[in-house]
């Protein structure tokens, strides 16, 4: 696969301003966090109901009640796994999550009853796996934002650490796949993304190991633990890549979305990360708890 430096041109200018949204997202405060992945978390629902329209046309059936309502309540979901200590006397975040949930839990059904003509199971079965592949994730990744992990902390400014380590490694990771893989690579990875190569997917992940790594030990880090870190997010990643373009040829389509130049949606520019954070929340949650 040759080197398309048009391509490339285009892919790292607009990560550049994806990078500094997300930097102010991620290190400003918690609110800003918060603020940033519910922008993530609607866009996407939106592009994966898009996409099982594509794949299954049926789903186009389902009330707008259904379909937005469930969106809703995967976002009460994610803010159900806000931390007690990051909120304020005044308000609880998680609170509104629990409430928000259970509530849309208990009328969404009864609309659903009411109002669909059409009511099939398997529609049910799609909004589930929704809720569990992208807001359950965002969830997750709210969660490790508190773990005892901080980089910096002054004032209303927080770096939390495990959620830039593990975005870092999953962008270090895409992008020296993709050089390497644009350089050097021959040998197909897998049939459902034929771009992919062996070589690209042992370069990419090689090198955000060992990035991560380094910079974890120069901080004074456990670079150890930031290494398995950027390790599980390297392999989960792939994973994740691999599991959103399966759903793109099903829908019979080349991105889930436009949201950047070079990089499509949503869901192509998190689909790794949505994967990956349930498997860092688990390595964290026995290092941590």
């Amino acid at each position: 696969m040759a080197l398309n430096l048009n391509t490339l041109k285009t892919r790292t200018l607009s990560a550049i301003v994806f990078v500094i949204v997300m930097a102010i997202g991620l290190c400003w405060n918690f609110y800003s966090f918060i603020l940033l992945f519910s922008i993530i978390h609607f866009g996407c629902w939106k592009e994966y109901q898009s996409l099982i329209v594509k794949i299954d046309p049926e789903y186009k059936k389902i009330h707008p009640a259904h379909r937005y309502g469930v969106i809703f309540l995967g976002w009460f979901i994610m803010l159900f796994f806000v931390p007690s200590q990051l909120q304020s006397q005044q308000l609880s975040i998680s609170a509104i999550g629990w409430w928000g949930a259970l509530i849309l839990l208990f009328i969404l059904p009864i609309i659903e009853l009411l109002l669909s003509r059409h009511i099939q199971p398997k529609n049910t079965l799609y909004s589930l796996g929704g809720l569990v592949y992208i807001s359950l994730s965002i969830g997750f990744m709210v969660y490790i934002y508190h773990l005892p992990v901080t980089i910096f902390e002054e004032g209303n400014l927080r770096i939390g650490i495990l959620p830039l380590v593990l975005i870092a490694s999953i962008w270090i990771n895409d992008t020296m796949a993709y050089i390497v893989g644009s350089l050097i690579g021959k040998t197909p990875f897998s049939p459902i993304s034929p771009k992919k190569t062996w070589e690209g997917t042992a370069g990419g992940a090689i090198l955000a190991i060992l990035t991560v790594g380094t910079i974890a030990y120069f901080l004074q880090m456990d670079y150890i633990e930031m290494g398995i870190i950027a390790t599980i997010a390297a392999i989960a990643g792939t994973l994740g890549d691999l599991f959103e373009s399966k759903l793109k040829r099903m829908a019979n389509v080349k991105d889930s979305g436009n949201m950047m130049p070079g990089h499509g949606g949503f869901l192509d520019r998190f689909d790794s990360l949505i994967f990956a954070t349930p498997f860092v929340w688990l390595f964290c949650w026995i290092i941590y708890s």
